[in-house]
């Protein structure tokens, strides 16, 4: 899939650069989240620019995002590389660190969230249950979106700047755990109800319980994705 080019724009509405880029990270990502690019692969900045008809700036800064994901690499003199899948061990510490961080956000968050923050979890929730959830990154996307979206808004009404930091230092993670499994979306169900529970805790005003809902959740998602994991 092309982005439009500058001949096909309409005139005297340039795509600002920050358009641009974020539509190039998407390309990447539905690339990487597809296979397209494989674990291990060389990402050229310049042959990427050409397929998709842009300048290679807009490239360099998606992929510097991607960096942040943990999806891709830079290799000092080599340019950028795929990273490779997870392997259970990595699984297993990114699932330690939910552990130690997700609960404790959810236990403050509880006793600070605002209304306009219940409502937009709630909003989140609504749009897991909504969201497509085909095979390809494409048509699952939205629902991963709304997945993180629920995340990080518990991190932001957790109100403690250091525990944003640090499950930040987690959410860009997220794409990247997805493809330990291999097999996209598959716990839907499970997981929106897991989803539903932490909300209806922070609801009650019950800090353990809002707690002991997310942990709960993590704890699932681990088992789940160790299940649906191939053999290594």
């Amino acid at each position: 899939m092309k982005l439009a080019s500058s001949r096909d724009r309409a005139p005297g509405r340039p795509v600002s650069r920050q358009v641009l880029a974020d539509h190039v990270y998407e390309e990447l990502l539905a690339w990487l989240m597809d296979g397209r690019l494989e674990p291990g692969a060389a990402v050229s900045i310049d042959g990427t620019a050409r397929e998709l008809d842009v300048s290679p700036t807009p490239v360099r800064e998606a992929l510097a995002r991607l960096e942040h994901t943990g999806m891709v690499r830079r290799v000092a003199l080599k340019g950028y590389r795929v990273a490779p899948v997870f392997t259970r061990e990595d699984f297993a510490e990114l699932m330690e660190a939910r552990l130690a961080i997700e609960p404790v956000n959810a236990r403050l968050a509880c006793s600070r969230i605002t209304p306009e923050g219940l409502a937009d979890l709630r909003e989140a929730v609504k749009d897991l249950e909504t969201a497509p959830r085909g095979p390809s990154f494409v048509e699952f996307r939205d629902y991963l979106d709304a997945d993180e979206r629920f995340h990080k808004l518990i991190a932001e009404q957790s109100g403690n700047q250091f525990m944003l930091a640090a499950y930040a230092a987690l959410g860009g993670q997220v794409q990247r755990f997805r493809l330990f499994g291999g097999v996209g979306i598959t716990d839907a169900d499970q997981a929106i109800a897991e989803h539903q529970a932490v909300l209806d805790a922070l609801a009650s005003g019950d800090p353990e319980q809002a707690a002991a809902a997310m942990a709960d959740h993590v704890h699932k998602v681990r088992a789940r994705a160790i299940a649906d994991a191939p053999a290594d």
